[in-house]
């Protein structure tokens, strides 16, 4: 059966291809992984035994390893997982032995306006609907494991109200934690895009009831176990972190951990499993990693570490990916996984689009729902040139890290010659290398010239180098990141803001500890309306998260929020069930 992403939707295509997908052993067999390194949860999935696969090959040389990321998006996005799933299809279609490693998709996109993660066109990761929805439980895992914490917290407070000394004693409470109901870090979480529960009153009732305090939910993929799930070496350093999440802080300013709560053994007993990559494959039958998640403006927002780990040992090319733009997801990956891992990048994919850059030039407001306006379907190379202003801020910026980038332009069927080529043109004056790509319509074929110009610059020497050393301090290093990546002028704190980075700042522990900006996608600024490349203005930073266990503080700029909301024409409306075949229909 022919495949036509003009005729067919992703979902077709990727139920179709589905029929001809390889078992997960034979695919297994054909990277080199020994049958006792793979953990089956039927014919097409699995997880991997990565210590013995570590182990194993331990003194095997790793791979060329390669960063996909891209241009401030539109709301649409600009197709940055579809690329990464492309350029794997393209080097496999030169012969190179490839591996990928992309981020398990949210419930919240998969069923709000974004929709899954998994590519598109012929430049998919299969089997789709397992990928989209539940996969091998990891987010169920995290979810769990993060809720478990609050449960332990919150019934600690109510046991701390309700009982005298001797009454907890009783139950083996031999101190009292003394747990500030207004300095509560944590969140509830759940995976999807819930607004009605960012601000929440619980433990209404009577004195059994809970404790009655203000909450929250955020969205799984934000939390810290998540962010954990990324950056842990293995499960000893998994059990470790999970000891120092900061859920809250006593009456008199001290943190109150997981340890405190004794709940940190068993959230990690929660995560066994999870910290074992999932492996599916490319529609084409190249191996991928899923595992880890997306959301790099409000999270990490990486494919884990340990999967990286693996594929630099069983692939000549290992192609990673980061969250959205270069601004959020290659800065983190750049200065806080490679930072922890101790894998650098050989070359940095940046992709962009025609139409991306138009709107950055100021072309009309593009919604997800509504048809383009006629800027992005006709030749405007005028629009075009100055939205280019964007796309010269993302390659000088990955420059810095002394890695040579390649600009993938994503061809869209209505580009014409002369816009690509004026594309092309910025991008080499800025020295990058520059390849377009039609992956989407025509798979690994179309990505060849993609993948040439990727294996060029991983033979090209680099000089891999971190914005910021560990010893700097975090004010200094918010200011660098928002000068030298953002283009801002400077940094501005809310009163509360400052408070807290003063503490941080005196506390020696706190030192070490990576800087994970939360910040919108959409802008290199805070504010998601500006676009283009914005000039003369300062970062607000309104509050700051603390991350111990995954090792980060987190300066959240702007009014960014951890929980998404659901817009009103959501992409469940259209996803639904075959009741003859259980087949899932509608995912995109």
């Amino acid at each position: 059966m022919k495949l036509d992403p003009t005729k067919m939707k992703d979902w077709q295509i990727a139920a179709a291809a589905e029929e001809q997908m390889k078992p997960v052993n034979q695919l297994a067999d054909e990277m080199g992984l020994k049958p006792d390194e793979l953990l089956p949860m039927g014919r097409q999935l699995a997880k991997v035994d990565y210590m013995k696969v570590l182990d194993r090959l331990k003194d095997v040389p790793s791979a060329k390893y390669i960063d996909v990321t891209a241009i401030t998006p539109t709301p649409l996005g600009e197709g940055k997982t579809t690329t990464a799933i492309g350029l794997i299809e393209g080097l496999g279609q030169m012969g190179k032995r490839v591996v990928g490693a992309i981020r398990q998709p949210s419930g919240g996109p998969t069923f709000n306006i974004k929709g899954s993660a998994a590519g598109g066109g012929l430049a998919q990761c299969i089997p789709l609907t397992p990928l989209s929805i539940r996969l091998t439980g990891d987010i169920d895992s995290i979810t769990n494991a993060n809720n478990l914490a609050m449960v332990a917290l919150t019934s600690r407070m109510q046991h701390e109200r309700n009982y005298d000394d001797a009454r907890l004693a009783k139950s083996n409470i031999t101190r009292r934690l003394d747990i500030d109901p207004e300095r509560v870090q944590m969140k509830w979480v759940i995976d999807f895009c819930a607004q009605a529960l960012r601000n929440i009153t619980i433990g209404k009732g009577g004195k059994m009831d809970g404790y009655e305090m203000e909450s929250g939910f955020a969205i799984t993929v934000s939390s810290e176990v998540m962010a954990i799930l990324a950056v842990a070496k293995d499960l000893k350093d998994m059990r470790q972190r999970m000891a120092r999440i900061v859920v809250a802080y006593d009456k008199k300013g001290n943190e109150v951990t997981t340890a405190d709560l004794e709940v940190d053994g068993a959230m990690t007993a929660w995560m066994t499993e999870a910290i074992s990559p999932n492996l599916l494959q490319t529609i084409e039958g190249q191996p991928v990693f899923v595992h880890a998640g997306p959301f790099a403006n409000i999270a990490i927002g990486q494919s884990s570490i340990i999967a990286d780990e693996i594929g630099t040992k069983l692939g000549d090319y290992h192609v990673t990916e980061s969250g959205f733009g270069v601004d959020t997801g290659f800065e983190k990956f750049w200065n806080l996984k490679c930072r922890i891992s101790g894998l650098t990048p050989n070359t940095v994919v940046i992709v962009a689009t025609i139409r991306a850059l138009k709107m950055h030039g100021g072309g009309p407001t593009v919604k997800a729902g509504v048809p383009l306006a006629e800027e992005y379907i006709r030749e405007n190379l005028k629009l075009l040139e100055k939205g280019c202003e964007n796309l010269i801020a993302h390659i000088e910026t990955v420059k810095k890290s002394g890695v040579r980038p390649v600009v993938c332009i994503n061809s869209f069927y209505n580009d014409t010659k002369a816009e690509i080529q004026l594309v092309r043109k910025i991008a080499e004056q800025n020295g990058a290398l520059a390849a377009v790509s039609d992956h989407w319509l025509t798979g690994g074929e179309g990505a060849i010239e993609l993948a040439e110009a990727v294996i060029q610059a991983c033979n090209e020497t680099n000089s891999f180098k971190f914005l910021y050393g560990l010893d700097t301090p975090l004010r200094k290093r918010v200011e660098l990141i928002a000068k030298e990546v953002y283009g801002a002028n400077g940094v501005t704190y809310t009163d509360k803001a400052l408070e807290k980075v003063k503490a941080l700042e005196a506390d020696p522990a706190s030192k070490i500890l990576g800087t994970c900006m939360a910040k919108t996608h959409l802008s290199l600024s805070h504010d998601p309306a500006v676009k283009g490349r914005p000039r003369n203005w300062e970062l607000p930073i309104c509050d700051v998260l603390v991350y111990k266990g995954a090792g980060f503080i987190v300066p959240v700029a702007g009014a960014i929020k951890l929980m998404p909301g659901t817009a009103s024409n959501p992409a469940f409306r259209r996803i639904d069930v075959d009741v003859n075949t259980g087949k899932v229909q509608g995912l995109f």
